[in-house]
């Protein structure tokens, strides 16, 4: 058996200390030792996008960090979006409204990416919001709705702040 090491970390507000052994998979300590499940794992090498967390407010892959590195940072997943369980995050409602969910294994990672992409991209056109998802493989090989789901969320982030 390793060494374990302590760490701190921050998700979706919570402080978490554990102690993790070094090469234990931020992905894996998310869902395992946090019991947040919906951040997915699907290739488990920084290519399908499944796994995407903000991690300090950027969008990383969580299988190819480890639990270590997270140490004294800030995580959101997708269990963080939402203000409470009666009320979605607009990018979450525009999923829903859109059909962008599909089966729903890569829709965290492509929420997680959309969230910092309609921060800084308040009215992206629709080849934007293809380039902003094309990291994230969807497996129902069905993307219009992910598209249209994208640019009625960034729509109702505009009328949320005006």
């Amino acid at each position: 058996m390793s060494p374990t090491h302590p760490i701190q970390v921050s998700i979706n507000g919570k402080t978490i200390e554990k102690r993790v052994e070094p090469r234990l998979l931020l992905a894996d300590f998310i869902r395992h030792e946090a019991g947040l499940t919906g951040t997915h794992v699907g290739c488990e090498h920084g290519v399908c996008g499944a796994c995407t967390i903000l991690f300090d407010g950027k969008p990383v892959r969580s299988c190819i960090m480890l639990a270590v590195q997270a140490n004294g940072h800030d995580i959101t997943t997708v269990e963080g979006l939402a203000v409470s369980e009666d009320k979605l995050h607009p990018i979450q409602n525009a999923f829903w409204e859109a059909h962008g969910l599909q089966c729903g294994f890569c829709t965290p990672g492509i929420l997680m990416t959309l969230v910092p992409f309609l921060q800084e991209n308040k009215n992206p056109s629709e080849a934007e919001a293809r380039e902003a998802i094309s990291g994230n493989l969807c497996r129902c090989t069905g993307y219009q709705h992910i598209v249209d789901a994208t640019l009625l969320a960034a729509k109702k982030l505009r009328e949320a702040e005006s």
